[in-house]
């Protein structure tokens, strides 16, 4: 089967976009700056709520073919 067949049995596609996520998020930043583990903590999760903002902006709005997509 291939090479898609070894990407397929060894899930190689959801590996592929999980490390691309972590390049993504290491361009925040790859260190934390806060000294306490609970702000260490709402640092990360201000960086994921960040990087959660770009993949959204990102999408593109898709319509059923035949629909008037909405203007807001």
């Amino acid at each position: 089967r291939g090479r898609d067949g070894w990407k397929e049995d060894s899930g190689y596609h959801r590996r592929s976009l999980a490390e691309n996520m972590m390049f993504r998020l290491k361009q925040l930043g790859d260190r934390l700056f806060s000294r306490t583990f609970e702000r260490q903590v709402a640092e990360a999760h201000v960086r994921v709520v960040i990087l959660n903002g770009f993949t959204y902006l990102g999408m593109p709005r898709s319509v059923r073919a035949g629909q008037i997509a909405p203007t807001a």
